[in-house]
């Protein structure tokens, strides 16, 4: 029986991905569990395993751009592993695996990284690494455990190779097709990597299907930097993790969507839906772009359950871990191009939503309080949104009630 491996929903606002890299290759027997490929979204990259065993045909090329719901693979389940077939006379591979000397074991070394650097033990985050940049595995020295390849290590690879092929010309190869200096040596033109490409439509998608229109604010941080201050060390020895800036923005924005609901639903179609939950998206910066983890029902959670959530999202997006269904539903989103050293900036919408709150960096400037000028750290708000859904009035007011909240973080229900 043929088994069709189809390309999976990742979200009503995601209608087709790329195959990037195939893990298996066509005749390959699989089992339950293999991974098969990797699929790029333009939010993020996830592993497609087998959920059947059999013999396996490859329909998609890597690199093709294939729809949700199409037909990329088939398992023939009718064929059994090679193993189970041995021929008459042949000992069951359990009878010789028995004979079969133990390993071995090896102190960590030159030899034991050497021996650990095979395709078997690489990460799902190194392999993809390691397939895209056409890296040998066996030639990277490995900095992990028992001298196993790490992310970084790959990178690192990655990157001094490419510095190394800047200072000469590139064959006429494959790679000459991706990477090609000019004769003059002025500039290098570079194939895109699928998940930029991705990017890069959506953005032109958003500015040309909706009507987006930034409003700006500024905040006073004196009050937030003080209450994180005399807090910190109790929150910290309690729950294990340090109060960031976000959870407080993050509470902000609920209270705010729940004084101006419109920001906080999207049109489809011809309907308007309005949503009576509240999943916050949190933009993330990565090595291979920008995506955007869910926070789920932020109104139910506490300041620790917040940071909790944000500092495990970062960790699984620099591991390259994420999965598709952490990326998928949010209603509004929060962008901190402050991390950056951003003073202002008009954030794009991340569609189907209808807002989006830009943060920015927190800087020392002369206000006036009380007819008198006072220094004080400040921080510019910038909220983005769709016009055809959001009046300029309930914009303005939404970033009001953001920046009453921030200015006086007691209206926040703090649980420390």
């Amino acid at each position: 029986m043929s088994i069709e491996v189809k390309i999976p929903a990742v979200g009503e606002s995601i209608s087709t991905g790329v195959v990037s890299v195939w893990h298996k290759k066509s005749g390959d027997f699989v089992n339950p569990g293999d991974a098969l490929f990797t699929l790029e979204t333009d939010k993020v990259s996830t592993e497609i395993v087998a959920e059947n065993a059999g013999v396996l045909e490859t329909r998609a090329a890597e690199g093709q751009e294939v729809k949700i719901g199409e037909i990329v693979a088939i398992i023939d389940d009718s064929k059994i592993a090679p193993e189970k077939t041995a021929p008459a006379g042949k000992k069951a591979p359990s009878e010789e695996k028995k004979k079969e000397p133990a390993p071995q074991e090896t102190k960590p070394g030159a030899g034991s990284k050497q021996k650990s650097t095979g395709a078997e033990v690489l990460s799902p985050a190194v392999r993809r690494i390691v397939d895209e940049e056409h890296l040998e595995p066996a030639k990277i020295s490995g900095t992990g455990r028992d001298g196993r390849l790490t992310k970084g290590d790959a990178l690192a690879a990655a990157q001094n190779r490419k510095s190394g092929e800047e200072t000469v010309n590139f064959p006429e190869t494959d790679q000459a097709e991706q990477d090609r200096q000019s004769v003059d040596r002025r500039f290098t033109r570079k194939k895109m990597s699928p998940l930029r490409r991705k990017i890069a439509a959506r953005l032109v998608m958003a500015q040309q299907t909706a009507a987006i229109l930034t409003t700006f604010n500024e905040c006073d941080m004196s009050a937030v930097q003080e209450l994180r201050s005399k807090s910190q060390a109790t929150f910290t020895k309690k729950n294990g993790i340090k109060l960031g800036f976000m959870s407080f923005f993050i509470k902000a924005t609920v209270e705010a969507l729940k004084a101006v609901p419109v920001v906080n639903g999207r049109i489809e179609e011809e309907d308007f839906i309005q949503n009576n939950f509240y999943d916050i998206g949190v933009a993330v910066g990565t090595e291979r772009g920008l995506i955007v983890p869910i926070v789920r029902d932020a109104d139910k959670k506490s300041f620790a359950e917040l940071e909790l959530d944000i500092a495990g999202y970062a960790v699984k997006a620099r591991e390259g871990k994420l999965k598709i269904e952490d990326l998928q539903g949010g209603t509004f989103t929060i962008s901190n191009g402050g991390v950056y050293g951003s003073l202002l900036s008009t954030p794009i919408l991340n569609p189907p939503q209808s807002g989006i709150l830009g943060m920015h960096k927190i800087m020392a400037r002369p206000v006036a309080i009380d007819g008198k000028v006072e220094v004080r750290p400040m921080m510019y708000l910038a909220l983005s949104y769709d016009h055809r859904a959001v009046d300029g009035k309930d914009a303005v007011t939404f970033l009001v009630k953001v920046k009453e909240c921030i200015e006086d973080p007691e209206k926040l229900s703090l649980d420390f």
